[in-house]
């Protein structure tokens, strides 16, 4: 009897072990990251805050390339090596895009069929930002058919023998509507296949952006992209409480601000873009800025250029204040190097416009929360250069970069500690 109770102590041993080994395997594989410190962020007025009450403030680049280089060993190494070199500059938040509608490396090959390699591509690349302490903005859709767009769901729907008259049916017709619903829920309750972390849950992730430069040339008056960010605004935070929200503007004035018309570039009028009426929806966060002076001013000089770039960048930050109520990211700025006659010290004189003007306003309490170049690049991928490309390597941007990256610790620092609401650091030149 000894030995009979021995063996079967072991067998019951042996049976528990392959047990609770085979239920570890059913289980998502456990984080290969640390969690990004601070939980989720979220505004406070005109300013963001996590979740230690700790102000924050965006230094951030973009590499929208991220889901589809991760979607192939081959070229995954490109994703390691540009948070490496975020990391090195000093930066804390990125974005990308959360699509791919058709065409090569899809995500969403058709309407609501998804490439599952490529969503782990997408898991790969938060599980990277999280291992790096960055976090990520994540775009819902393009405003362009680079990676499919709105112009790939008009025509996937007129494929299905819906009358779509234009391009910018994909706001009011309801199958494209709810298409992009679809999307949305897809991406937001996705369970990230290396954390076992769903999306909506996941404080890597900054933010949401409804779409990549929002446009809608047929109304405008702004009124078709009012409504349409009013309903997927409250979509997105029907599912998602955690994260904030962003409706992916360039900050183009409307019809709803006359006075403030003069500020947009000359062939930026008609757009159907409202910066102040659209970031005033309930559902929307925080407003953003793009800034191209280069492409949008091609025939004024360099001085001018970069006159537009500081009014551009002033003006919204003060209506982010007295109009919005809201912060402001300039979620999109560059300089390209293509430009004719083009110097390394322009690009320089450039950043600095924009950095020193969201220094100042978040030294001084102001709304801008902050800003995200236009694009970051590892080596590797020269080939991938649109001529705003800068990488880590480029020791005059990266200089400039690293130093905004000290600056903007600083303020943090000291608003974070501050006993009196009324001091304020001085402002570095």
């Amino acid at each position: 009897m000894a030995s009979t109770n021995v063996s079967s102590r072991l067998c019951i041993i042996l049976s528990t072990v392959v047990f609770l080994i085979l239920g570890t395997l059913k289980q998502p594989m456990a984080a290969a990251s640390t969690p990004v410190g601070g939980g989720f962020v979220r505004r406070k007025g005109i300013h963001f805050e996590d979740s230690e009450g700790r102000p924050f403030l965006v230094h951030g680049c973009n590499f929208y390339w991220l889901m589809y280089q991760a979607a192939e060993e081959s070229s995954r190494q490109m994703v390691d090596e540009v948070f490496r070199d975020a990391k090195s500059l000093g930066l804390n938040v990125g974005r990308t895009w959360a699509f791919n509608d058709g065409g090569d490396r899809a995500l969403q090959i058709s309407p609501g069929v998804y490439d599952e390699k490529v969503f782990q591509g997408l898991d790969y690349a938060i599980v990277q930002a999280a291992t790096h302490q960055m976090r990520l903005v994540l775009s819902l859709i393009n405003n362009y058919n680079a990676y499919g767009g709105r112009p790939q769901y008009v025509q996937w729907a007129r494929n299905a023998g819906n009358y779509l008259p234009s391009e910018d049916s994909f706001y009011t017709h309801f199958v494209t509507r709810q298409w992009y619903k679809n999307h949305v829920k897809k991406i937001l309750t996705r369970v990230n296949s290396i954390t076992g972390v769903m999306y909506k849950d996941d404080p890597t992730i900054l933010a949401w952006e409804l779409m990549n430069e929002p446009r809608c040339s047929s109304d405008p008056s702004g009124d078709t992209l009012v409504k349409w960010v009013r309903e997927m605004g409250a979509y997105v935070k029907s599912i998602d409480k955690n994260h904030m929200l962003q409706a992916g503007m360039e900050g183009f004035y409307g019809a709803s601000t006359p006075d403030r018309r003069w500020a947009n570039p000359n062939q930026m009028e008609g757009l159907g873009t409202d910066f102040i009426r659209i970031n005033q929806v309930t559902y929307i966060d925080y407003a953003t800025v793009h800034s191209y002076p280069d492409l949008w001013l091609p025939q004024v000089s360099e001085d001018t250029q970069l006159s537009f770039l500081q009014m551009w960048v002033n003006v919204h930050i003060e209506d982010a204040r007295d109009f919005l109520n809201k912060p402001v990211v300039f979620s999109e700025f560059g300089k390209s190097d293509q430009a004719q006659d083009y110097k390394p010290s322009q690009r320089s004189d450039f950043f600095w416009a924009v950095y020193n003007s969201v220094f100042s306003s978040a030294n001084t309490g102001g709304a801008a929360a902050g800003a995200m170049l236009w694009q970051l690049l590892p080596q590797g991928m020269q080939q991938w250069s649109d001529g705003f490309a800068v990488m880590a390597n480029d020791r005059s941007s990266a200089n400039i970069i690293s130093w905004q990256s000290q600056r903007l610790n600083s303020v943090t620092e000291f608003l974070y500690s501050r006993s009196s609401p009324g001091q304020k650091l001085v402002p570095h030149v």
